[in-house]
C-alpha cells in the first residue's frame, strides 16, 4: 500500500511540473544549453572514430 501511495504521489507532484515551449531542435527557440548535448555528442563520436581507426 506505502509502494501505490508513493507511486501516486509522484504523478501527481511530477504532472504539475511545466516548462515554456521551445526547448530542443523542433521547438520555436534555443538554448545555449540545449546545444551542448550536441557538442558532446559530437566530441565522442569523434575520438571514438579516431580511436578505432588507428
Amino acid at each position: 500500500m506505502r509502494t501505490l501511495c508513493t507511486a501516486l504521489t509522484s504523478v501527481l507532484i511530477s504532472s504539475a511540473a511545466l516548462a515554456h515551449d521551445g526547448h530542443g531542435a523542433a521547438g520555436t527557440h534555443w538554448h545555449a544549453t540545449d546545444l551542448w548535448g550536441f557538442v558532446v555528442f559530437g566530441a565522442l563520436a569523434v575520438m571514438v572514430i579516431w580511436h578505432l581507426r588507428k
